[in-house]
């Protein structure tokens, strides 16, 4: 099936050692073949990098120090292919495609790791009160944000699609690994959650392997940091400013075996009578959220959590999403307003240092 790429225009800078700078961001094409590399990026660090493919998103790779090994990527582009065929809503071979073609019908059973996947998005639908929804995929399907043809739909069509969101009619079958979705024309997309779910196994596997220096870069709207720069310091996350007209850096943020997540209304939208249409949907209402917010940024120790959450937090809006994230342990965030104002939760304080003019940093009062 035919793929296409979609840039994420959120984009987050990676400063590595020596000064070079991994940055992804708009006008790459479709890439489907590998770009295996090895370099010396000091006289003691040797990295392998590559470019791989899943879920419409570049993800490129990079592995530095003693135990990394050009095998490895191999294996990784063997894991996302896997992960691929379990989630992809319109890969017509994997699990989900025909859970969704069985809808209404019939239980299909599904893999181990594809029954735990979903549950996992059923439970963060529950925890942020159906925001996050995994069954929106006949809203994305709809509206096509990011493909040919994009427009905004008729409210027929977008109230007989709205009807057929609910997670609560997703059942789940743990003895028998089955999932049926219980109404016609219901679909499963779990593009909010199945780049982080693969970015988590893909770093559950390197560490299998010693590996305890890499990045994973998603398009450019995600990184997953993993463990330290060679040396031992810290990775210094750049992130840029979420308008990407301007082509200028917000800040930059140290860390260590972290992902650091970005969900804006800059990262696929078309415009339609002078209007921004963006990808993030409001299951409640049918259209893009209109929450007041340019972008979320999440920091936290799960690529998953942070995939699944900066869509749902963006939905809330900054007073809800602030106080929804000051109760998740492991998990911080910064919320740009579309008036630039900038808001960090507590335990942001002074980590993030931000370096542009046109934004202010505020405290909610």
């Amino acid at each position: 099936m035919k793929r296409k790429w979609i840039a994420g225009t959120l984009a987050l800078l990676l400063i590595v050692a020596g000064g070079a700078v991994v940055y992804a961001r708009g006008g790459l094409p479709f890439l489907s073949g590998s770009d295996q590399k090895a370099k010396t990026e000091s006289k003691q660090t040797i990295s392998y990098s590559e470019t791989y493919i899943i879920f419409d998103t570049v993800v490129n790779m990079k592995l530095y120090g003693e135990h990394a090994k050009p095998s490895q990527l191999k294996d990784i582009k063997h894991i996302l292919e896997g992960i691929d065929n379990e989630l992809s809503r319109t890969l017509e071979t994997s699990e989900i495609y025909k859970v969704n073609q069985a809808a209404g019908q019939q239980a299909v059973k599904v893999s181990q790791a594809t029954f735990d996947v979903v549950k996992k998005a059923l439970d963060y639908a529950v925890q942020t009160g159906g925001l996050y929804d995994p069954t929106i995929g006949p809203l994305v399907s709809l509206w096509n944000i990011g493909g040919e043809g994009a427009h905004v739909p008729s409210k027929p069509d977008l109230d007989k699609t709205v009807n057929l969101i609910g997670y609560k009619d997703v059942l789940m079958d743990p003895q028998e690994l089955t999932i049926k979705l219980l109404r016609p024309g219901m679909a499963l997309d779990l593009g909010g959650i199945g780049k982080g779910y693969a970015a988590d196994q893909i770093a559950v596997y390197l560490k299998s392997q010693q590996v305890d220096s890499a990045i994973i870069n998603l398009g450019g709207s995600s990184i997953i940091a993993l463990g330290s720069k060679p040396g031992g310091k810290s990775w210094n996350i750049g992130l840029q400013d979420p308008d990407q007209t301007r082509g200028t850096a917000l800040g930059n943020v140290l860390v260590k075996n972290k992902t650091v997540d970005a969900s804006g209304v800059y990262e696929r939208f078309f415009m339609e009578n002078g209007v921004r249409y963006h990808h993030i949907l409001d299951p409640r209402t049918g259209f893009p959220s209109r929450s007041g917010l340019k972008s979320v940024t999440i920091i936290s120790d799960s690529a998953t959590d942070a995939d699944a959450l900066s869509t749902a937090v963006f939905i809330m809006g900054l007073d809800e999403g602030m106080k929804f994230i000051e109760k998740q342990p492991g998990i911080e965030a910064f919320f740009i307003t579309e008036d630039n104002r900038i808001f960090e939760t507590s335990g942001l304080k002074d980590q993030i240092r931000f370096t542009n003019p046109d934004y202010t940093v505020e405290t909610l009062g």
